[in-house]
């Protein structure tokens, strides 16, 4: 598989988790940790599937403990403090601060072995997270409510948490995608027990609501991971961080399709706004590439 390859099937998650806010509107009333808990099993269970069939089952042997660890702990920990954040602070606010995850994957990734962060790749990243800001900014006004700081707070410890996770991943290149079917499911159980401790059970109340629940499972919250952490192994982790900015403006249009939001000229302006920023930082990475293969054949001639 190629780096660009591998990059166009990661960005296919975040198309897949544009569906992810309209989804879980339509499986109301179903309580966080219990609508994480059921989708996550869904796109556990899936995986595992997947694996028997496919005879890649053996593939999940000799997996460090290390690793399982991270992985639960990125999608487990991400959710908790990404849904507790909402619960506490106005969605608006949380959610501005939440979408600082793709900038950190960028400036993050300069870090990594055979990376190099370029002011194409930070200029196209701060466009993309000012058009990623329009678009939260003017879906509602801002509320205060009881405990928004510590709301705030979580949302950016999600923030974190996840691009630590998409970067971190990346290290661990050496351990197979299969892996998330074992993640998913950790993650399954962890968020029952939450859910069991804190949450009053409230199931769909209609087959809408169950379907959304089963999509949810088998996409945004499922094959959406399997598809990222190929792209976040072995594609453009750079490219990919900006292109994330795309799913706050995917998001808002699923949620337009439903009724929730009305679209508006700063949505326009934000699509632009994310756009320029996605071409600036894959030009940045095609320049760098380009480079690194001229310097290689000159030192070969």
């Amino acid at each position: 598989m190629t780096r660009p390859q591998a990059t166009l099937i990661g960005t296919s998650a975040i198309l897949l988790w544009a569906s992810l806010a309209a989804l879980t509107v339509l499986s109301q009333p179903v309580p966080a940790m219990l609508l994480n808990a059921l989708t996550f099993g869904i796109g556990g269970v899936l995986g595992m599937g997947w694996l028997v069939a496919s005879g890649s089952l053996g593939k999940l042997r000799g997996l460090s403990w290390q690793a399982l660890a991270f992985g639960t702990a990125g999608l487990f920990g991400y959710h908790a403090l990404y849904f507790s954040a909402l619960r506490l602070a106005s969605p608006v606010e949380a959610s501005l601060i939440n979408y600082l995850w793709p900038l950190l994957i960028v400036l993050l990734s300069g870090l990594l072995p055979g990376e190099r962060l370029t002011r194409g790749h930070i200029f196209g990243a701060l466009l993309g997270f000012a058009g990623a800001a329009l678009i939260v900014l003017t879906r509602a006004p801002s509320e205060t409510q009881p405990g928004a700081a510590l709301g705030l707070l979580l949302a950016f410890l999600a923030a974190i948490t996840w691009a630590i996770y998409s970067v971190g991943s990346r290290r661990l290149a050496a351990v197979p995608t299969e892996a998330v079917a074992v993640y998913c499911l950790g993650t399954a159980v962890l968020s029952a027990l939450l859910h069991l401790g804190f949450e009053e059970t409230l199931w769909p109340q209609n087959s809408t609501g169950w379907i959304s629940v089963v999509v949810l499972g088998a996409g945004p919250v499922g094959l959406a991971f399997y598809v990222w952490d190929i792209g976040v192994k072995r594609g453009d982790i750079q490219l990919l961080g900006v292109a994330s900015y795309a799913a706050p403006l995917l998001t808002t249009f699923g949620l337009w399709l439903t009724g929730a939001v009305e679209l508006t000229p700063m949505v326009g302006l934000a699509a632009c706004l994310i756009t320029l920023g996605a071409v600036i930082a894959a030009r940045a990475g095609q320049k760098l590439r380009q480079g690194a293969v001229a310097a290689k054949e000159g030192r070969v001639a």
